[in-house]
Order: C-alpha cells, then structure tokens, then sequence
C-alpha cells in the first residue's frame, strides 16, 4: 500500500511503497496535490524538482486574480489582438475563421465557464457534440486548431496550467462522410475538349495549365516568370500563392514543389513569355490590362459562361485538378508520385479523396492465361512433361 509522506514543501508528498523503509536513496515518485473545482487532484512526479515546477505552477495559476476570468472575456480579448506565436506572425485571413469557429461551437457551451475550468474532458464533449450534430470533420478540425491556439496563448499568459486541446483527438465520423455526388469529381477527355471549345482561345494555355500541373488556382494566380524554368528540363516550382488579393507563403512545406512541364506545354509558355514577359517577379497570367488575375472575375467572365453554355454547372476551378489528378492515375503514377505532384501533405488524404478514380474492383484477370498456362511464358521451351 503506497503511503504519502509530508516533505519539506507543502502539498508535496512522497508516495513510499509499502516495502520502502524511506532511507535516502530511496527512489520512490513525488506526488503534488491540488483543489479544482472544488476536488482535490493528484500528480505523480519522478523527481523533487518535477514536483516542486509543477506544484508552483498550479499554485501560480490558482492564486492570481486572473483565474476568475470566463472563457467568454478572454476570447474577446484575445480574438482582436492574437499576433502568432511564431516568427512567421499570423495571417489576417485567418483570424475570421477563428472567430467564427469559436463563436458557434465553443462559445455557447464555454463562455461563462473559467479558463481553468476546461478540461481535456469538456474539449473532447463538445468535438464529439459536433460530431453528432452531423458536422464535417474539416469543421471538427477547424474548431479543434483554433481552440488549441487559444488555449497555447492562454498559457503563454499563465492564465492556466495545461491546454486541455493536447492529446484530444478528433472523434472519427460517424457515417460515410462524403456521398458520390460530392467527391472528387474529375473532367473526362470529351468533357474537357467540349469545355475548352467553349472558352475564348485566348485563356485555352490558362486553363489547360492547370490540368497539366494539377496546381491550386491560387497558385497558379502566384505564379511569377522567375520560377517557371523552361529551359533544359521544364519544371514549374511552386513557392507562393495569391489567396483573397494578397501574395502569401504556402500553408504547408508539402506544396513546396517542382511540377514537371510536358514539352509542347513548354513550347508554348515560351510562346507566351515572349509576348507577355515583364520581369521575374511578375505574374505569368494577366489580365488583359497586364494586372494580376483575381479568381472571382476569371470565374465570373471565362469559366462560369463556359460551362453554362455546354451545361456542366458543376464545373469549378479545381475539377482542373481533380482531372490532373486522374490522368496521372490513368497514365501509371504511383501514389507517392501523385501526393508530392498535387502537394499534399499526407499521402492517405491523396488516396481517400481520388480512390474512386481507381479502376473499380480488381480489374481485368485476362492478362494471368499468358502469365501462367504451362507452356505459354516466356520460359518455355515448348515441352511439357504430363
């Protein structure tokens, strides 16, 4: 039975075993005690100096003014202000999600709740309540990255001890997520070539880029001359995008990428940057006045009529590289060639979200009479032995 003795710290015991007499190089843990939410809590350390950190975290934390502050305020405050807590600083884009985030899914349950009341427990109820409200696991995941950001800064304050989001997972869905309908939809040969013919000639080399390289619209719209390499082997390096008006890094080390250029698609960039080249750090594809595209107005004047007129409505910018995608598959890629090609960061999302491209079943058997009748392989000498 293990016995907790008093050491020179209060609230800080060392939990002798039960065959332990105590002597000094005993090497029984530490056990820091504190109230939360009216309970008492333990915490097993290994050594003395893990406990006596800890013990004073808590004791920092549950004795400052601050700790009355409700999830609610704190959010106000810290959803106006937030800078990142990386070098790289935080996006302006991203601080609206953010707060809508938390608004719908945390605030109705937390906002008068403490900060240091919320528990790996709670975050873990209130994903799981989304879950069963019918909600995405890319809203689930959402919610999950904000709240964590929060908490982190939370921290950073001292306004709590540990962020409650570590270590909570995502609860894994419920039902089949996406029906048919909605997944990776992929243009077929007729449809693109019937597409194409219904779009003005002049944008045919945009459009038909972006099935070659398979890129983000918004990638395509940061394309700069200077990392278009068109001379010896063609590759196209993907290093920043445009997204919502304004030149931005990529979200993710995995869309830094070199994306190799077919040979008449490199004669025909070399076509285009003899007519339309203004410097390195100038876009590839302009507006008719030579200004940066900006996705809204290509889709409202080029892409929407177009498809209008050979009704496929479904039709949007990334069909372009769903069907890069597919004519990848089509012509023998492999999976990890296709992941790095499209810029995913995982190659499990490449196969979730483009497996129904894949040939269904196992396929045609016909090939196996000539692999394995006796006498019909390459290896026979044309006698068999019965």
């Amino acid at each position: 039975m293990t016995q907790l003795a008093k050491t020179s710290t209060p609230g800080i015991y060392r939990a002798h075993g039960n065959r332990c007499k105590g002597g000094e190089r005993c090497t029984c843990p530490y056990v820091i005690t504190w109230r939360h939410r009216g309970r008492q809590h333990k915490e097993t350390c290994r050594t003395f100096n893990e406990a006596r950190e800890k013990k004073a975290l808590r004791d920092s934390v549950d004795s400052k003014p601050v700790d009355r502050v409700r999830f609610g305020e704190y959010f106000e405050q810290w959803i106006e202000t937030y800078a990142g807590r990386t070098q790289r600083g935080f996006s302006e884009t991203t601080r609206p999600e953010y707060r809508r985030t938390i608004q719908n899914h945390a605030m109705p349950r937390w906002a008068k709740w403490k900060l240091s009341e919320i528990e790996p427990k709670d975050v873990r109820e209130r994903l799981m309540a989304m879950r069963n409200d019918g909600l995405s696991t890319s809203m689930i995941r959402k919610t999950r990255a904000s709240l964590s950001t929060l908490f982190a800064t939370a921290l950073e304050d001292g306004l709590i001890g540990t962020n409650p989001i570590r270590g909570v997972r995502i609860p894994a869905p419920l039902v089949e997520e996406i029906p048919d309908e909605e997944r990776a939809k992929a243009l077929t040969k007729e449809e693109l070539a019937a597409l194409l013919s219904a779009i003005p000639e002049d944008w045919h080399l945009f459009f038909e880029f972006l099935v070659h390289t398979g890129m983000r619209i918004s990638e395509v719209i940061g394309l700069t001359w200077e990392h278009l390499q068109l001379e010896g082997k063609p590759v196209v390096q993907v290093r920043e995008q445009v997204y919502r008006g304004k030149r931005r890094r990529l979200k993710s080390g995995a869309g830094r990428r070199d994306i190799p250029l077919a040979p008449r698609m490199a004669a025909r960039l070399r076509e285009h940057r003899e007519a339309h080249y203004s410097g390195p750090q100038e876009p590839v594809f302009t507006s008719d006045v030579g200004t940066e595209l900006i996705r809204g107005k290509v889709a409202d004047r080029v892409l929407n009529p177009a498809r209008k007129l050979v009704g496929m409505p479904w039709v949007s910018f990334h069909n372009f590289r769903h069907t890069c995608a597919s004519l990848l598959f089509a012509n023998g890629k492999n999976l990890k060639q296709i992941q790095v090609w499209l810029g995913h960061a995982d190659p499990g999302f490449t196969l979730r979200t483009y497996i129904h491209l894949l040939d269904d079943g196992v396929g045609s058997a016909d090939f196996l009479d000539d692999e394995v009748e006796a006498g019909h392989g390459p290896w026979s000498t044309g006698t068999q032995e019965s």
